[in-house]
């Protein structure tokens, strides 16, 4: 558990977290990061405007990394699927086969 003292926008707090201190001290470095390249391309001079507009960019990067992964496990499935179903067809085959050699 750690104490993480945020600087922000003109606002100062603290705030007490179950990560750890380093944890925590990059995601603020990150939020920080994204305050000030929205400060510099949108020239927002609002500082509500600009912690929403940050808050807003973060759940879309968080959005799209949800449904790449979503994606990829979802391929992933399909591909493990199609391994089986080659799995399936080859356990079948030998099958086959060594109960054709017993007949024989």
């Amino acid at each position: 558990m750690a104490i993480l003292h945020i600087n922000v926008l003109g606002s100062s707090f603290a705030i007490s977290a179950k990560e750890d201190e380093q944890y925590l001290n990059k995601l603020l470095a990150y939020y920080k990061q994204i305050v000030e390249h929205i400060q510099k391309s949108d020239n927002l001079k609002d500082q509500k405007q600009t912690a929403i507009l940050a808050g807003v960019l973060l759940c879309d990067e968080l959005y799209k990394e949800k449904a790449k992964n979503f994606k990829l496990k979802k391929q992933g499935s399909a591909q493990n699927e199609s391994n089986d179903d080659e799995d399936i067809n080859q356990i079948t085959s030998d099958l086959i086969s060594k109960i054709e050699q017993v007949l024989e």
